[in-house]
């Protein structure tokens, strides 16, 4: 649809939107709305928020939708907004809200060997984290490298791992409900945390009719079995499966790989991390010609420290939860509020409760608002487009908080869970949001940007219950914030 300055015609334009939500049946059962009165509403918006409602695309769905002016706080279209629904990853929102609030944008987290120095060994050798999502082998490797340039040859005694930043909960809240997913996302959490607590199986084809294959991190994984390199052009066909092996793991690998593949790569979730990064780092240290006298164990780190492996700022860290909506990110952030906020080793419970006062502070909460996990998946987070709507107005007119809140988020048909969508005229660019997707949910909250100086439009749109309704209420949610972009062109 054109852009028109003539308001009349642009009305009718609306109304004809408007149009496109009107329902073909009865509305559904959803709960009674608590919409703000009509006097101060925008009908045009007011009235397609709810057609979407009691669409009969939609129909048993709970629909929470709330639009707000970010300037003047006043609420343009609601419908069933105080209703508590399951956000799925608009969590997220929350967790990068609070950490930004709590910690702060150049927050960085801190990863330390330590131990005792005598000439070339080191003794009492342990390895401490404070909740780093990002740490990865090669840093651990850097970390070595700094040992090393000390001139010591060995590790007198055990390589210990300090994980007391943390309780000994690594399975965040509500993730037991999927307990043989053995995918990525599903990763559990551990203070000292190393390639997002996950082992990668790289398979390459080789000469001689066995393929070459590796695991990352190193030292974790017991190997059983062989994978063919098969002839070219065929389909390949490797399979793993994974076991516990004490504190390791064990890895059954079979079937083969095409001659013409250049590799292929698998991702697994760990069972228990709390010792993978101290395996890791033994591996490392015998690959850097440091010989470790014992073994890996859990143990509180002691000593001087020798050397220190810093994040990149939580401001960068954001990233992964607004644009590329990392569940594990999440979790590491969401427990380190409370190692940071309330008290160590940090529990969900408190980064729950912090949670929550912090919402109270900023005027966000609302009656069966709770986030028990930091990133939404699964069931265990209630949240109300009210409470988000004001947590984004909160954000925005937060000086030291809207310039990294803002840049974590999704940029309409550029970037992100986002670059499909809003690729129009009036939303590339403009649409600034976290979308959430779950077997029985799908939701989209954000903000629209105005010209002229103007703050911009949040809005919040929840959908529960929608199994096998996804694409109609992603659709709906696309063509409701469409809508919003061309009446702010006026609005």
């Amino acid at each position: 649809m054109r852009r028109t300055a003539n308001p009349f015609a642009f009305a009718f334009a609306l109304a004809c939107a408007v149009a496109l939500f009107a329902p073909d049946v009865a509305p559904g059962p959803a709960a009674p709305s608590t919409a703000a009165p009509a006097s101060d509403t925008v009908p045009e918006l007011d009235a397609a928020a709810r057609a979407i409602a009691s669409d009969r695309v939609l129909s048993g769905a709970s629909v929470g939708i709330a639009i707000l002016d970010v300037d003047s706080g006043r609420m343009l279209a609601a419908v069933n907004e105080h209703l508590a629904l399951n956000p799925a990853s608009n969590a997220k929102l929350y967790t990068a809200g609070a950490a930004l609030a709590t910690l702060h944008g150049e927050h960085r987290y801190e990863t330390t060997l330590s131990g005792r120095l005598d000439g070339e060994a080191v003794g009492g050798l342990a390895l401490r984290g404070y909740g780093d999502p990002s740490l990865a082998t090669e840093d651990l490797w850097a970390l070595v490298q700094e040992l090393k340039a000390y001139g010591v040859t060995r590790v007198d005694g055990d390589i210990a791992v300090d994980q007391t930043f943390y309780d000994d909960q690594t399975t965040p809240v509500a993730f037991e409900q999927q307990p043989n997913e053995w995918a990525s996302f599903r990763a559990p959490i551990s203070a000292v945390a190393l390639d997002e607590n996950c082992v990668t199986l790289t398979v390459r084809p080789a000469g001689g009719g066995t393929a070459r294959v590796e695991f990352d991190p190193p030292g974790f994984v017991d190997v059983d079995g062989t994978i063919r390199t098969a002839a070219s052009g065929g389909a390949d066909t490797v399979e793993l499966a994974l076991s516990a092996n004490g504190a390791r793991l064990a890895a059954h690998v079979s079937g083969a790989i095409s001659a013409d593949s250049r590799l292929v790569r698998y991702t697994r979730r760990v069972e228990d991390p709390r010792l993978l990064a101290g395996y890791a780092l033994q591996a490392l240290l015998d690959k850097a010609g440091i010989k470790v006298a014992h073994g890996v164990k859990l143990g509180e780190a002691r000593g001087h420290v020798l050397a220190k492996h810093l994040s990149e700022p939580l401001s960068s860290l954001l990233y992964s939860l607004g644009k590329q909506s990392d569940n594990f990110y999440a979790e590491m952030i969401f427990r380190s509020l409370a190692g940071e906020g309330k008290a160590r080793p940090a529990k969900s419970a408190d980064s729950t409760q912090l949670v929550a006062e912090w919402l109270d502070r900023i005027g966000a909460s609302d009656p069966g608002v709770v986030l028990k996990n930091g990133s939404g998946l699964f069931d265990a987070d209630r949240v109300t487009a009210s409470s988000t709507v004001r947590l984004l107005r909160w954000a925005w007119h937060s000086a030291d908080v809207q310039p990294e809140y803002v840049a974590q988020l999704s940029v309409g048909g550029v970037d992100g869970t986002l670059r499909k969508r809003f690729r129009g005229e009036l939303t590339k660019r403009r649409v600034r949001a976290k979308t959430g997707t779950l077997d029985d949910v799908i939701a989209l909250s954000g903000y629209v940007l105005r010209d002229g100086g103007r703050g911009p439009v949040a809005f919040s749109l929840f959908f529960n219950h929608v199994g096998g309704k996804q694409d109609g209420a992603r659709h709906a949610a696309d063509r409701l914030v469409d809508l919003i972009a061309r009446w702010t062109q006026h609005g």
